[in-house]
């Protein structure tokens, strides 16, 4: 296996340096992610591969984006899967740190706020969850940034890659760069689906056969909307909901079309009147016991 495993910051930071000036590279990537890796993941280590002389990994499952102790014991550890999957992608460092090297004095005091923006949709369903998201985060952009010279010039260029799924966090973290000013770009990765067209994500392994196929329903009515916007009729999203409403392992907590930068509601656009523009629609919902969101961007 090529790739390599670090566990502190301090490791991350030479073996990113040495990398760079090994490879005479002008570019580095970092893919963040909690682990329970799938083919959604490997785009993002792919896209990051193409676009960057350097790739860094980051797997860790972050305690501060969890309500409940079971839920983050629950979260599945796969370290040695993880890292081969990397690794079949090209990515260099795997940066694997503990609980201790991220937050050494116990859960931090100080966390990056989330702000309105953070405080609906998934954040109204999941208090301080984007809170928690985007203070991890912060630490990964700064732990992953490139430490050697770049020789085009000048720093070395720095990406950060983070799937179009998880449309929300996506805002908040763009939002976060451009406010606080951090040196990198946020690229989005469009979701990756299943033959299906569910969403792939590390919590479909608790659905069962049934619980899958009910699933596939909210797929199902964001492609409705998006047939309709691409037609330019209205998109009457109180039948998208009843679709969704009509599958009886399904229990939906939101379905809207959104601004995508702000996320605010385009209630002008959802029901009578003629789609027009750009649009966002974003759906959360409970299949048995496993909550699922799914997102699809409208254009006319």
């Amino acid at each position: 296996m090529a790739i390599k495993l670090v566990t502190t910051a301090a490791e991350l930071r030479a073996e990113s340096a040495r990398l760079l000036l090994e490879k005479r590279g002008s570019s580095q990537g970092l893919v963040p992610t909690m682990g329970a890796l799938h083919s959604g993941h490997a785009a993002l280590a792919r896209a990051a591969v193409e676009q960057n002389d350097v790739v860094v990994a980051s797997i860790f499952v972050n305690p501060l984006q969890f309500g409940e102790a079971a839920d983050l014991d629950r979260y599945p550890r796969t370290l040695e899967a993880d890292m081969a999957l990397l690794d079949a992608e090209g990515v260099d460092l795997v940066f694997a740190p503990s609980v201790e090297e991220v937050y050494p004095g116990g859960e931090p005091l100080v966390r990056v706020t989330s702000g309105p923006l953070g405080e609906k949709w998934e954040g109204a369903s999941r208090p301080g969850h984007f809170d928690g998201a985007l203070t991890v985060v912060a630490k990964l952009l700064h732990y992953g940034l490139p430490g050697g010279p770049a020789f085009d010039g000048g720093a070395a260029a720095y990406r950060a890659y983070f799937g179009q799924k998880d449309a929300q966090q996506l805002a908040l973290v763009k939002r976060m760069v451009s406010d606080l000013n951090f040196p990198v770009d946020i690229v989005a990765v469009p979701t990756v689906r299943s033959e299906e067209g569910l969403a792939l994500s590390s919590r479909n392994r608790f659905l069962s056969e049934a619980e899958q196929d009910a699933a596939l329903v909210l797929s199902r009515a964001l492609r409705l909307l998006e047939s309709r916007a691409l037609a330019r009729e209205p998109l009457d999203l109180d039948s998208a909901v009843a679709l969704v409403e009509s599958q009886p392992l399904v229990r939906l907590d939101y379905f809207d079309v959104v601004d995508p930068g702000t996320l605010e509601p385009l209630a002008e656009n959802c029901q009578d009147t003629p789609f027009r523009g750009e649009g966002l629609a974003i759906i959360a919902a409970k299949v048995g016991p496993v909550r699922l969101i799914d997102n699809l961007p409208l254009s006319s």
